[in-house]
């Protein structure tokens, strides 16, 4: 099976701490890196992970906030350093064209690669990309700005071939695809062979979902219904709910209900405030609802 892994790259909010980094974390899937947020210093942590910033081809920026957008002009500045020449596609609400545009002019008018720029709606639930391989959807939050998550989901790959019945009935390679496909094999003396005996059913696909920042929403469980990773921000432990509110932002106990409301398979938690110190006591706050949470940390990479 291919590798469908996440790396958080930062995992803080937007006062800096000594700890924590600001938001950020990439899919690595087939080959391909997906980024989404691109926080400050996220150049800088991807070449400490060792992770090729010419491999990005996507980014996706849930809103405009500077701890979730201000690590793109360096980014995009340093892959034209390093020679890319590939289009670089930036997914994010309309707000921060003009921002991403500015500052290309301003510190890298003279990119030899094409930066894309597709305007996500943030009120809708709707696919934003789409190949061969994965389908990537926005997820509508309620923060102080507009603002979205993103859906990534592994499309159906083809059938296994068993080794052993293709050899068994001759058929030869020129028709290993199609029968991938789910093509029957027809003998020459008319005979039928089911494509389930010579094939056993596709991998199971993957999920991951990325939701910061927000208030705890509801409407959001049937969006991200039975996914296998879901990181959801826990920006405060259960005694800051009034300050949470204030902010637009979820605490470590909403965080678990959505997860358990949505039967995910594991919560990662993050986006942590200056204010927390003691982030084992919001894990226990989570488990307590969600047993199977995680906490988000610079450097962790989490394979589905």
């Amino acid at each position: 099976m291919e590798p469908f892994d996440v790396y958080i790259i930062g995992c803080g909010s937007a006062n800096p701490t000594q700890k924590h980094r600001p938001a950020c974390q990439i899919l690595s899937t087939r080959g391909k890196l997906f980024m989404v947020d691109c926080g400050e210093g996220t150049q800088t942590r991807m070449a400490q992970r060792g992770l090729s910033m010419q491999r990005v081809g996507h980014i996706f920026i849930s809103h405009a906030h500077a701890d979730h957008c201000l690590g793109l002009p360096g980014l995009i500045c340093t892959m034209s350093l390093l020679g890319r020449t590939s289009q670089l596609h930036i997914h994010a609400p309309q707000e921060l064209e003009t921002f991403l545009q500015s500052s290309i002019q301003l510190f890298c008018p003279n990119l030899e690669f094409e930066v894309l720029f597709h305007a996500v709606n943030t009120t809708i639930h709707q696919m934003v990309h789409e190949d061969r391989s994965i389908e990537v959807w926005s997820l509508p939050l309620h923060h102080r700005v507009p603002c979205c998550g993103y859906l990534f989901r592994e499309k159906e790959g083809p059938r296994h071939i068993r080794r052993d019945i293709i050899d068994m009935y001759e058929i030869p390679i020129s028709q290993i695809n199609n029968i991938k496909a789910g093509m029957d094999w027809t003998q020459d003396d008319g005979t039928v062979i089911p494509n389930e005996r010579l094939t056993t059913p596709p991998s199971p696909t993957r999920s991951y979902a990325y939701c910061s920042d927000t208030t705890p929403l509801p409407k959001l469980v049937p969006m991200i219904q039975d996914v296998d990773l879901l990181f959801h921000e826990a920006t405060f432990d259960a005694e800051n709910e009034i300050r949470a509110r204030q902010t637009y932002h979820s605490t470590t106990i909403e965080a678990a209900k959505i997860a358990l409301q949505a039967h995910v398979g594991k919560l990662c938690i993050g986006h942590y405030s200056s204010r927390m110190r003691d982030e084992k006591k919001m894990l226990v706050e989570a488990q307590s609802i969600f047993p199977n949470t995680i906490l988000s940390d610079e450097g962790q990479r989490i394979s589905i």
